[in-house]
């Protein structure tokens, strides 16, 4: 068509509908992202009542015991929704289609809820604790934090074997860490028991990744930890023996997974190794 002032060839616009451009792949939110989202909320409030229910309670000189347990409890099952969270997300990844920025908000997810939330709540336990020393309690926070900042940052760049982690994974390690907190030993164990946990998850011990019956075990015990939490966090009978022993068999389960995975490592050596020789004879 040719406009009657300029005497120019034009073309008609076209429909606004037409001109919008559809939304860049990388932007499109999946189901298993909409599950790492609320990964990191939950990572997010157990920050909150850490702070709200525990730390400004102490600071203004409050006696009230029972809002500091409920809140503790709140921060911990909130870190293990943001576990749960966290095994579904790879699972409904797996199964659906997964976004390109997937695997970049799992990172910065986990990061919030097992690295974030964890260490603050060993930093706000050495504020609090009659026996801790803050400072050395803030050093073990950092240890924590960076520890999970190595561990994910690895994660993205170290391709290993189907089916293992290397290192402890950050949600079973965020999970250890409050457990030995919340055993309340001495402050020397519970500092050194935290310290070892944080090497665990940047060392090279291999743990076997949550799929099928092992996600299945996960979940259930996600489930029975959150109520022991309650149990405790309400005051009822045994409450706070149940939740020891909680914590005492995380503790023994974070210390028992290794040992398997290096007999296991053992063993496969020597075996290749019987097979070398044998191989070797005439």
């Amino acid at each position: 068509m040719i406009d009657p002032e300029t005497q120019a060839g034009w073309v008609p616009e076209a429909d606004e509908a037409d001109d919008e451009e559809e939304m860049p792949l990388s932007l499109r939110l999946s189901i298993a992202d909409t599950l790492t989202l609320g990964n990191a909320t939950c990572g997010f409030m157990a920050v909150y009542f850490t702070t709200t229910g525990i730390l400004i309670p102490h600071l203004t000189g409050s006696d009230e015991s029972g809002m500091a347990r409920h809140s503790a409890a709140t921060a911990v099952i909130l870190m293990l929704c943001a576990a749960v969270f966290d095994l579904f997300d790879g699972l409904v990844a797996r199964k659906l289609r997964s976004s390109p920025m997937g695997a970049e908000l799992d990172n910065l997810s986990d990061l919030i809820s097992f690295g974030l939330a964890p260490a603050y709540f060993v930093l706000v336990y050495g504020m609090v604790a009659d026996d801790a020393y803050q400072k050395v309690a803030a050093v073990g926070a950092i240890v924590v934090l960076l520890a999970v900042v190595l561990r994910l940052a690895r994660f993205s760049c170290v391709t290993v074997k189907d089916g293992t982690f290397q290192g402890m994974p950050s949600p079973f390690g965020a999970l250890t860490v409050v457990s030995i907190v919340l055993l309340e030993l001495p402050f020397a164990a519970t500092l050194m028991a935290i310290i070892g946990t944080a090497w665990l998850m940047v060392s090279r011990v291999e743990y076997p990744k949550p799929r099928g019956r092992l996600a299945v075990a996960m979940l259930s015990w996600i489930v029975l930890s959150m109520g022991l939490l309650a149990a405790w966090a309400f005051d009822a009978p045994g409450g706070q023996l149940l939740l020891q022993t909680g914590c005492a068999l995380q503790l023994v389960m974070g210390a028992v997974i290794p040992l398997f995975a290096t007999a296991r490592r053992v063993n496969n050596f020597r075996g290749n190794r019987r097979e070398a020789r044998a191989a070797q004879l005439p």
